[in-house]
C-alpha cells in the first residue's frame, strides 16, 4: 500500500482508537502503530474493512500470537457488505435473484474472517452493535451441511443467535470481519 494511503489509514485508525478507549483500555496506540508499520501486508485488508463501512478498531491483544485483534466496530453491519448470502455454495444454489456476493467469499477476498458466535458476543461487551441490522457468523459444518447458516444481532438489550437458510439474503444482513495484526 502506498505510503500516503497507508499513513492516511493509520491516521484514521489512530483517531478511532483514541475516541473509543473503552474497547482497548489496556492497549497503547504506539504498540499498535509499530505493529501496523511492521506488517504492511495487513494494511490492505484494514483499508477494505474501512472502505466497506466496517470502521475497524482494536478490540484485543492476543499474547500467544503477539497480535492485536481488529474488528469491524461500525454501529450496524457494514453497509458495503450487506445483502449477502452465507457462502458460494448457497449463492450458486439460488435459481434466480442471486446476490452479488456471499459473506464467506467477500471475507476471503478482503482477507478477514467472519466472527464466531463467541467473538460476536465478546464484541457486544464493548458496545452495542447491530441494533437494526444483523451479521452472519461462522456456522458449524453440521449446520451448514444441512443447508443452514447462523447470524446474530442485538435487540431488547440482548444478543440473539438465529438460523436461516444459507441462501437467504436481506438488505439489513451483512457480516463483521476480524483481523489479527
Amino acid at each position: 500500500m502506498e505510503t500516503a494511503l497507508g499513513d492516511e489509514l493509520i491516521g484514521t485508525l489512530k483517531d478511532r482508537f483514541a475516541k473509543n478507549m473503552r474497547r482497548h483500555a489496556a492497549i497503547d496506540w504506539s504498540s499498535v502503530q509499530a505493529k501496523l508499520e511492521a506488517s504492511p501486508g495487513k494494511l490492505p485488508p484494514l483499508a477494505e474493512m474501512e472502505r466497506t463501512g466496517g470502521e475497524p478498531d482494536v478490540i484485543a491483544y492476543d499474547a500467544i500470537s503477539d497480535a492485536f485483534i481488529f474488528c469491524d466496530c461500525s454501529p450496524e453491519s457494514p453497509t458495503g457488505r450487506r445483502s449477502t448470502c452465507y457462502d458460494k455454495e448457497a449463492r450458486d444454489s439460488r435459481k434466480e435473484n442471486k446476490p452479488g456476493a456471499s459473506a464467506i467469499e467477500m471475507a476471503s477476498a478482503i482477507g478477514v474472517e467472519l466472527l464466531t458466535e463467541q467473538q460476536y458476543r465478546a464484541l457486544q461487551e464493548l458496545g452495542e452493535f447491530d441494533r437494526k441490522t444483523s451479521s452472519w457468523v461462522q456456522t458449524p459444518a453440521q449446520i451448514r451441511h444441512l443447508g443452514g447458516a447462523l447470524f446474530c444481532d442485538r435487540r431488547y438489550d440482548h444478543v440473539f443467535l438465529y438460523h436461516n437458510g444459507a441462501e437467504s439474503y436481506y438488505a439489513a444482513r451483512g457480516f463483521r470481519g476480524r483481523l489479527s495484526v
